[in-house]
């Protein structure tokens, strides 16, 4: 098969991006800085991230359709602003997690990931009901996000100051860079304050170069697949089919607060309420021992299994090796000593509380 490459692959190339398969797209995992620089980078300047292979579907009509698929409630969201939630399926595990963006009083922009846009254009359209249309526009958009505490200081070297949000999932529609249109929103996958940048597919490079030759002196550089993981996992922010998948519902996945039960429904309500209370939940856990934990890897206390990790790695700005799990609600305290099974050998860890990292404002 084919790899689908976003409209900026040559310029991953030149910046001497190492290719990978991603999601069905020809990706740069990392470039010759290498995933440790690049992580740094974010936590202490600045990165640049192609994420153009996320989907993008316009919903235009009734806000009922946006409320029954959604288990977060969109009844208050204004105009110019985003909120998140899990998409359940009727069993109450999650389809996709995703953010939503008001633009106009009966105009939602959502952006769902990329493996899985075709399944959810088809799951949108197959529970649409009355006055609504879903319109997958994700080839017309490419999607670059600039992170880390010198963010703002960048984009302002390109845009009027009209143009940047001022608020955490803000967004202006009609935002402009370089006379480029595009819609600019306060928002991210690091754990740092930054931006992500819609524009038309063939601008993309234009914007790209822009930026980091506005950012240089900031310390910009381009970042790849590994250091988003890294930076995603060091903030403790779940990962689709990691953290949750369609067995794993938004409650056992810590996302609770995304979940509002006093609506008066939504597809998954009724199955989360069967469930009742979680006997699962995901925690974090702190090596202790020697080794790094990865994920699907099985959780033990004193030889009994009390669950499985999610996401692990060696994370650099805490320089500690971490994982995300789902274990037993019994064994989820902050405290708990575990062992875990990498490859045969008991690795010691311990839980601790989430997230890992987090910014100082």
């Amino acid at each position: 098969m084919d790899l689908l490459k976003t409209p900026l692959y040559e310029e991953h190339l030149k910046c001497h991006g190492k290719m990978v398969e991603f999601a069905g797209y020809s990706l740069p995992v990392q470039y010759a800085t290498g995933v440790i620089k690049e992580h740094l980078a974010v936590r202490t300047a600045c990165g640049l991230f192609d994420v153009s292979h996320m989907g993008e579907i316009i919903c235009e009509g009734a806000l009922a359709n946006i409320n029954m698929l959604l288990s977060n409630d969109y009844t208050d969201l204004d105009i110019n602003h985003a909120r998140y939630s899990p998409m359940c399926n009727e069993q109450g595990g999650v389809v996709d997690d995703l953010i939503v963006y008001k633009q106009h009083e009966h105009k939602y922009f959502i952006v769902v990931n990329a493996a899985n846009k075709d399944k959810d254009f088809a799951w949108m359209k197959a529970h649409a009901f009355g006055d609504v249309k879903f319109s997958d526009v994700s080839a017309e958009y490419a999607q670059l996000a600039l992170q880390g505490p010198k963010s703002e200081h960048i984009l302002a070297q390109v845009t009027d100051e009209k143009n940047i949000p001022q608020k955490y999932y803000t967004c202006i529609f009609d935002a402009k860079i370089d006379d480029i249109d595009c819609i600019i929103s306060r928002t991210g996958y690091t754990g740092e304050d930054g931006f992500e940048i819609y524009v038309a597919s063939k601008y993309a490079p234009a914007i790209w170069n822009l930026l980091l030759e506005n950012g240089k002196e900031d310390g910009l550089i381009p970042c790849g697949l590994g250091a988003r993981d890294t930076l995603r996992l060091e903030a403790a922010m779940p990962l689709y089919g990691h953290e949750m998948n369609d067995e794993i519902s938004p409650k056992e996945a810590g996302l609770g607060i995304f979940v509002k039960m006093d609506k008066p429904d939504f597809i998954g309500k009724s199955a989360l309420e069967q469930k009742g209370a979680p006997t699962r939940r995901r925690v974090g856990l702190k090596v202790t021992g020697k080794g790094i934990i990865r994920e699907a890897q099985d959780v033990y206390i004193d030889g009994e299994k009390i669950g499985i990790t999610t996401s692990g790695t060696h994370c650099p700005y805490l320089k500690q090796a971490v994982a995300l799990a789902i274990v037993d609600v019994a064994h989820k305290d902050v405290g708990t000593k575990v062992q875990v099974d990498v490859r045969g050998r008991m690795v010691e860890a311990e839980i601790v509380k989430l997230p890992f990292y987090k910014r100082s404002k």
